[in-house]
């Protein structure tokens, strides 16, 4: 007879997502309170190049900061400035050389990595500092819109692998993720307003109100006013960390309703070379199957023009040459394997309301994307 001997355990998780601006100033003190006191932080910085550029007194700020709390932080060795962007996530060579920092300079399990970039940086320091010593303490300090209302506050670190994103990554908390507005201002246009597209997804599938608050504020948004994009953070933000918090925050099952209209948005990033943006192709991903969920009679066709008309207004585009049929179909393979074999993808119920199905018509996908097509050719922004 077999000797079975039943493991159980739990390990909880709790990590601050602040916000705030200035967070080096010498006066702000948000960024060492996070430490334990009495204890000696060592901080080893990885910053986004173009983040470095943007900002090139960031680097002696930090040193400056650090200087100022001399019984609080160290600094490990100098920061380390990696290339920004997707290119970091498809590069082996940039996780390498964060690992290779942790062997270099003794970067153990009770120091902590700090990454200052956009959600591609993050995710690729996160997967870089889970692997080594199994696990060294991270701090997030995103800057951009996207990374800010969305991938900063979770648990997810990962780089691309074998043409496919997200291949290679791990489920592991943060230490804390610390958001400093201030660094919103030098992003490209681009950037301010495909990162809103993370909380049209989360504000269609959960929260009617906050669908229509964007709607509302789109002009503005686009405008580039700071208050309403405050705003519009935080609160996607607390959705999804709230979606986190709930019964599966390591995806161990096959529902995962805050990918809605990423299969498609995935497959087309790697099919235009990410040349279109994470946010950019997270549009069309949402209007994609906004279009199916209208398809299907589960939303009506004045819904799918409030859809349309708010990315719209937000200056996004809802279609792209790279997206063909045959291809856009093979990213739903794709995304099905990558979830495990059981396809689940969230559609639209109703405006701020989500639903789960298990399988897609071919047929009315492609059908889909030529409403798209037509959409784009018809209001095509100058």
């Amino acid at each position: 007879m077999p000797t079975i001997l039943q493991q159980s355990f739990s390990v909880p998780f709790r990590y601050p997502v602040v916000f705030t601006e200035n967070l080096f100033a010498e006066s702000q003190t948000l960024f060492v309170d996070i430490f334990p006191e009495g204890q000696l932080a060592r901080v080893f910085f990885v910053l986004d190049s173009g983040v470095a550029a943007c900002h090139p007194e960031l680097i002696s700020q930090i040193k400056t900061y650090v200087a100022a709390y001399p019984s609080r932080l160290t600094l490990v060795a100098e920061p380390l400035v990696v290339a920004g962007g997707e290119a970091c996530k498809n590069d082996p060579d940039a996780y390498q050389q964060v690992v290779e920092a942790t062997h270099l300079h003794g970067i153990d399990r009770h120091s902590y990595i700090a990454a200052i970039g956009g959600g591609a940086v993050l995710d690729m320091v996160g997967f870089a500092a889970a692997i080594s010593h199994r696990g060294i303490r991270l701090i997030r300090i995103p800057t951009t819109v996207l990374s800010q209302n969305d991938s900063a506050v979770g648990v997810k670190n990962s780089i691309n692998a074998f043409g496919k994103k997200n291949y290679l990554g791990t489920f592991t908390p943060p230490f804390a993720v610390l958001n400093d507005f201030n660094f919103l201002e030098s992003l490209e246009d681009r950037d301010w307003r495909s990162g809103i597209s993370e909380a049209v997804k989360v504000a269609l599938i959960k929260d009617l109100e906050f669908f229509e608050w964007l709607e509302k504020e789109a002009a503005a948004l686009a405008r580039r006013e700071m208050e309403p994009m405050k705003d519009h953070i935080i609160r996607s933000a607390q959705h999804h960390m709230a979606h986190i918090a709930g019964a599966d925050p390591f995806e161990f099952g096959s529902s995962r309703p805050l990918d809605f209209g990423h299969w498609a948005a995935h497959k087309l990033e790697k099919l235009s070379d990410f040349r279109i943006r994470h946010g950019e192709a997270v549009a069309i991903g949402i209007a994609l199957d906004s279009a199916y969920s209208f398809l299907q009679g589960r939303i009506g066709e004045g819904d799918l023009i409030r859809i349309f008309s708010l990315f719209h207004n937000l200056g996004l585009v809802l279609y792209a040459q790279e997206l063909q049929e045959e291809a856009l179909l093979q990213g739903l393979k794709e995304f099905q394997e990558h979830l495990g074999g059981k396809l689940t993808v969230m559609l639209l119920d109703a405006l701020g309301r989500g639903v789960e199905v298990h399988q897609m018509d071919p047929k009315l996908i492609v059908k889909a994307l030529h409403l798209l097509q037509n959409w784009e050719d018809r209001h095509a922004l100058r």
